[in-house]
């Protein structure tokens, strides 16, 4: 049975609403501002959990003794001289 005009019309409407709305969601999931943002949250949530903190406090530990290493090296070189 032939489909009148206007019923294919509004499957044609109907059609290209729903393709805007899928590219609408693809662009906004695929947006750089979006990644950016959910990298962010990701690093602040990490920080802030018990992991993420104990990671901070041995990179600070390992970095604090790097320095007093290479101070106490600079004193001993400079006491050779």
């Amino acid at each position: 049975m032939p489909r009148d005009p206007e019923t294919i019309q509004r499957e044609i409407d109907q059609a290209r609403d729903a393709l805007a709305t899928s590219l609408d969601q693809l662009v906004d999931r695929t947006s750089p501002k979006r990644f950016v943002a959910d990298g962010k949250r990701a690093v602040q949530d990490f920080l802030v959990s018990p992991k993420g903190k104990a990671v901070i406090g041995a990179v600070g530990v390992v970095v604090a003794a790097l320095v007093a290493r290479r101070i106490n090296l600079a004193v001993k070189n400079h006491k050779a001289k």
